[in-house]
């Protein structure tokens, strides 16, 4: 017997790459539901060769489903979950409203599936931040060999991290700026065309951004409380695909060659780390891909037991929807759906 699903947010860009992926894995679903705000009801949204029309998820009933794969914001889906779970499904949720909740796992399948038991707690699992998922999936492998210490790293976010409407305005903007017209900025601060933007999300007591401070205490929640991790988020005009410069330090000495032979071999991880002009890959070249890239591994001589890694993934995908695929398959593997 298959899964009945539902998507919630499914308009928005994760909302319509968890279609997609669910069909592209051909996860057992008996049925699926677009859900969206009653603004969208009637639109349709792809899933597979079929479209599907979106349903109002205020009006939805939830017991015609066991899963709820939700890509709706923080304040909607604290909104909706009690009476989500209080139908019997379960939900996977791509926002931060449940990922420091000490009764919520919050999981990245190739470093922390046996979390997943904790699911019956509330009925609900939380999908990591899209920079801290990737982060994770690379340092993983390398933790388990010489277990690190510290991490500090500089992350380079693309403009999907923060939906459609920020996609539109690199997108105007880039334009705007070949034909001299005034540069309109409505979802971020400053100009994104052309820019780098050293600050997503509010600031928080010491400087930090939340974005920062997420990557920080997510890390420590799924790899290892005792990690050290220092952060500064920065927002670039690229349209799908983060990147994230990580200088990482060890309890014990680990040679460049070892961790690229270590990560050659870990689970949802491409090693492209070639010591030639295009022996790397760029947020570009993962886009439409599973996996996080890894390049650039080198010995850090300014530290002791030091190195550092260039990791890549496109945000849309791995960053958010596969990951929160991938949870629902380790959820229905373990008998929990249903």
């Amino acid at each position: 017997m298959g899964v009945r699903v539902a998507v919630l947010g499914a308009t928005g860009a994760v909302g319509k790459e968890m279609l997609t992926i669910l069909e592209e894995r051909m996860f057992p679903a008996d049925s699926v539901h677009a859900l969206a705000s009653r603004k969208s009801i009637g639109v349709e949204v792809s899933y597979g060769d079929r479209d599907i029309k979106v349903e109002d998820s205020d009006t939805f009933d939830f017991s015609r489903v066991d899963l709820v794969l939700a890509s709706c914001g923080s304040d909607a889906i604290k909104a909706m979950a009690p009476k989500i779970t209080a139908a019997g499904a379960m939900i996977v949720d791509n926002s931060s409203a449940f990922r420091m909740d000490p009764d919520v796992p919050l999981v990245v399948p190739e470093v922390n599936p046996d979390a997943l038991d904790g699911a019956t707690k509330k009925r609900i699992v939380a999908n990591p931040n899209c920079s801290t998922i990737q982060t994770v999936v690379a340092l993983k492998p390398l933790h388990d060999l010489a277990k690190i210490t510290r991490v500090s790293c500089a992350t380079y976010q693309s403009v999907s991290g923060a939906g459609n409407a920020a996609m539109d305005e690199l997108w105007r903007q880039t334009r705007g700026i070949f034909v001299n017209d005034e540069v309109e900025k409505n979802e971020f601060p400053k100009q994104i065309a052309f820019n780098v933007i050293p600050r997503i999300g509010d600031l928080m007591e010491g400087g930090v951004t939340q974005e920062e401070w997420k990557m920080t205490v997510e890390t420590k929640k799924i790899l290892d409380p005792k990690i050290k991790l220092f952060a500064t988020c920065v927002r670039v005009p690229v349209f799908v695909g983060h990147a994230v410069a990580a200088h990482v330090e060890f309890e014990r000495e680990i040679s460049a060659k070892l961790a690229r032979d270590t990560l050659r071999e870990a689970p949802g991880i491409m090693l492209i780390d070639n010591r030639e002009d295009d022996g790397f890959i760029t947020p570009v070249e993962s886009v439409g891909e599973f996996a996080v890239f890894v390049s650039r591994v080198r010995e850090d001589p300014t530290v002791e037991n030091g190195l550092a890694l260039w990791i890549v993934a496109d945000n849309l995908r791995k960053g958010a929807a596969l990951n929160a695929v991938q949870i629902a398959e380790g959820l229905n593997n373990r008998g929990l759906l249903g």
